[in-house]
């Protein structure tokens, strides 16, 4: 078929086909960040937090109505991890400070020299003893873990952090590349701060990863340190592994043990870590749906666009459908004919689509410091908008390719 002709017919009568291409040109620059922004959602939340097995793993809470000293508290501390040690079910029980993607924690700054003006990267500190690497289910990549000898016991009240602090300290991987790129970091030292005060520390592990309590969605949601130090916590928490298939009923049974041995009234809650990740992420799951939403929205509009210009044009060329249907133009000949204008037409609305969708991404860059659009997502939308170009002009296209010769040249 002629395309010259179809040209010269668009450019006599180009308001339609022109909004129609703008039409085109905005969803396609929308569609593609859309489904880009989409999938970067997706992925995130479904990354690993560097928990094994998160559906056996709980935490619980048992935060004192009045305050303990610190001795008495570290004596609960220890009670409370026997007691939930010896629960049936019980895998493996540890107190840690705080818990990936729990939305609630401690960040600290880290250094490679105590002479710097600013901290080498801000890390989400873990306190923890021997054996919540096991209980976590961490992959220990290379060195060693946390052991007894390692552990400070500090008082927060009378103690001071460059007179006792933990000399030993495991780093996640992230961490470790980037702070000592192209080499191992174990054995290395690291400053927690700068200047006079900072504490000097030894790497003696590192974990495959270990997400942040707020889990941040950049790689800076996997820079963790886990500390060996012991303290009196206002939040005491108690990461807690089940047997398989055994975590619901030993929740249940850890907040009724724990409840039993207090000293003193507290409040003991409970949560599982399938509970931390749906709460972490309910707005990235909610922007998702948004943005699909929107581009399914966006998608029913250009298609009724397409159906709409197509509908007029049929209706404007009646007569002239009629002659050629009278000099012997077949239905599927009607058809083609408008199948390939509105392809033009299509086409001239993704080029410049493409051209929007890039500007828009740019901008998008950095405003939210997101990763360039691949330009696989553009090919998507623009295949996406020609088949849904071709399916909408189908329908009003056959009809009118079925009127009778005789009727459509007798119509004015």
């Amino acid at each position: 078929m002629e395309v010259r002709p179809i040209l010269s017919v668009l450019l006599r009568s180009k308001t339609a086909p022109l909004l129609v291409a703008i039409q085109v040109a905005l969803s396609l620059a929308i569609l593609a960040n859309a489904l880009y922004i989409v999938n970067l959602r997706h992925a995130s939340s479904a990354r690993p937090s560097g928990i094994a097995q998160e559906r056996d793993v709980f935490t619980l809470t048992a935060r004192p109505v009045t305050k303990a000293t610190h001795d008495d508290a570290l004596a609960q501390q220890r009670k409370d991890v026997e007691v939930l040690r010896a629960l049936p079910g019980t895998a493996s029980v540890t107190w840690i400070s705080q818990m990936p993607m729990s939305r609630s924690g401690s960040n600290s700054g880290f250094a490679l020299d105590r002479r710097q003006a600013r901290e080498s990267a801000l890390v989400s500190i873990y306190f923890a003893p021997p054996g919540a690497i096991k209980t976590l289910g961490l992959h220990l990549l290379e060195g060693r873990d946390i052991e007894d000898g390692d552990m400070v016991d500090f008082d927060a009240e009378g103690d001071s952090p460059t007179a006792k602090f933990p000399k030993a300290v495991v780093l996640t991987k992230a961490l470790a590349d980037d702070l000592y790129p192209g080499t191992s970091a174990v054995g290395k030292s690291i400053f927690y701060g700068t200047g006079d005060d900072a504490v000097e520390m030894r790497i003696v592990g590192v974990v495959d990863r270990l997400q942040s309590a707020i889990a941040e969605s950049t790689r800076r949601g996997e820079y963790s340190a886990i500390l060996p130090l012991a303290m009196d916590l206002a939040y005491p928490k108690f990461a807690v592994r089940a047997e398989p298939g055994q975590r619901d009923r030993l929740m249940a049974d850890a907040e009724t043990a724990l409840r039993n041995v207090s000293i003193t009234p507290r409040v003991i809650t409970t949560r599982s870590v399938e509970e931390d990740r749906a709460n972490r992420y309910r707005n990235e799951r909610a922007l998702a749906w948004m943005l699909v939403s929107v581009s399914a929205l966006l998608l029913l509009v250009t298609a009724s666009g397409i159906v709409g210009m197509t509908m007029l044009r049929v209706a404007q060329r009646r007569k002239q459908i009629g002659v050629r249907r009278a000099l012997g133009a077949r239905r599927a000949d009607i058809v083609r004919y408008f199948v390939t204008e509105n392809l033009l037409v299509t086409t001239a609305g993704v080029i410049a689509g493409v051209a929007l969708a890039i500007a828009l991404n740019q901008l998008l860059v950095s405003l939210l410091e997101l990763p360039k659009l691949p330009v696989a997502y553009l090919g998507i939308g623009a295949v996406a908008l020609w088949g849904l170009g071709v399916v909408a002009v189908c329908g009003p296209a056959w009809r009118a390719a079925g009127i009778p010769p005789a009727t459509a040249t007798r119509s004015v």
